[in-house]
């Protein structure tokens, strides 16, 4: 994993906007369509292709492929995976059940996304690879064309595919983490082994909180999050933690957001999952002043520990000035070190395909302010290399 030693790096969350015709492909194969299968391939190449070129261009050093091949970051495993089918009942977010006039314009308005999400109805083993070697020799051949010199590709972690797909064959929820655990390793090993960092999308740690555990005490929510986290080491083995990044968020929608539990409640369990950088949120208004806990609980971070903050908010089309990129970023150089900092952003810009509030020419735009604001701070700390 590349770290910051001569500059401050750029990279992102990973999903990006979806062009109209890949949206079309995957919304037509989520409803059991026919497609032409060739021609969805294409379609895919192609946008992979623009998305990374766009990321080059606007001063992403570590790049994705946008995940473009996914209908979203934790439900696509049901077309890699057996035991998956069916739908589930929608879980409202805690803040949202307190403000029901905003949930209904919310709803009414576009402003929730559309897609199955199933349940766990039986064993939960490989059903085909061949999506993920897809999504791998695209970004590649990608990255290859457009002078990308590395590339992170996302993965759900065992506990958010807990959070999103009920559990309705193993015996207990312990059970069917442990399941997941031993699935989901093929998919992590297959991304490391094409010389990829692998990111794990772990949303379950702090969005699970006012969602899948709202009616838990938080001594009890903490209880299960520990077995995330025991399950996501699991899964990770036999990968070098160096090779491995997590994503930990509240939730990427725009709403009150009260209800998010402290980054300082559970960033002590946080730092015991293996992979070496940490991706959180530290731009939204909720957020933003957790800084302090990083700060206040730095003896809790591993000395290899790398952190990539958020300097770029994903819900709203504010383009942040880059002097407020520096400011964000520095605060986290002078805990832990100009090596050990990434800049990175809130959470993705298209975790739902074919559904996000910011425009796709703004976010191209957002990232160039990163990368903007990252020469700033390049130039203050890196004075004497």
């Amino acid at each position: 994993m590349r770290t910051s030693t001569d500059r401050i790096l750029t990279t992102h969350v990973g999903s990006l906007p979806r062009n109209q015709a890949v949206v079309d492909f995957i919304f037509a194969r989520e409803r059991g369509e026919t497609i032409d299968e060739s021609g969805c391939r294409a379609a895919l190449s192609e946008a992979v292709q623009d998305v990374v070129e766009r990321q080059v261009r606007a001063g992403i050093d570590i790049v994705s492929d946008g995940e473009m091949s996914k209908i979203s970051y934790a439900t696509y495993i049901k077309d890699r995976f057996t035991g998956f089918d069916g739908d589930s009942p929608r879980r409202t977010p805690g803040d949202l059940l307190e403000f029901p006039s905003f949930m209904k314009k919310l709803s009414g308005g576009g402003g929730t996304p559309n897609y199955r999400r199933p349940c766990c109805i039986g064993p939960i083993a490989v059903k085909s690879m061949q999506p993920l070697s897809d999504d791998i020799s695209f970004v590649k051949t990608a990255a290859s064309k457009s002078g990308a010199t590395e590339i992170f590709m996302n993965a759900a972690s065992p506990g958010v595919i807990a959070l999103f797909q009920p559990n309705q064959h193993y015996a207990d929820d312990d059970q069917y983490l442990e399941a997941l655990a031993h699935a989901m390793a093929h998919e992590y090993k297959a991304i490391v082994d094409a010389g990829l960092i692998l990111q794990l999308d772990s949303p379950d740690l702090g969005l699970g909180r006012h969602m899948m555990y709202r009616d838990l005490d938080e001594s009890a929510y903490l209880s299960r999050i520990e077995r995330h986290v025991e399950a996501l080491n699991l899964a990770l083995a036999t990968i070098p933690a160096d090779r491995v990044r997590m994503h930990v968020c509240w939730g990427n929608y725009e709403g009150p957001h009260h209800k998010d539990i402290g980054l300082e409640t559970i960033f002590s369990i946080v730092m015991k999952a293996k992979p070496q950088a940490l991706l959180f949120e530290s731009s939204n208004p909720r957020h933003a002043h957790e800084w302090e806990v990083v700060r206040d609980m730095k003896s809790a971070i591993p000395d290899d520990k790398i952190l990539i903050p958020g300097v770029l908010d994903s819900t709203t089309n504010f383009i942040e000035h880059p002097r407020l990129v520096a400011q964000r970023l520095s605060k986290f150089i002078e805990i832990v070190g100009r090596e050990r900092v990434i800049a990175g952003t809130d959470c993705g810009f298209g975790t739902f395909a074919g559904f996000g509030v910011v425009d796709p020419e703004i976010v191209y735009a957002k990232f160039a302010a990163m990368a903007e604001g990252a020469e700033i701070v390049t130039k203050q700390y890196f004075k004497d290399s």
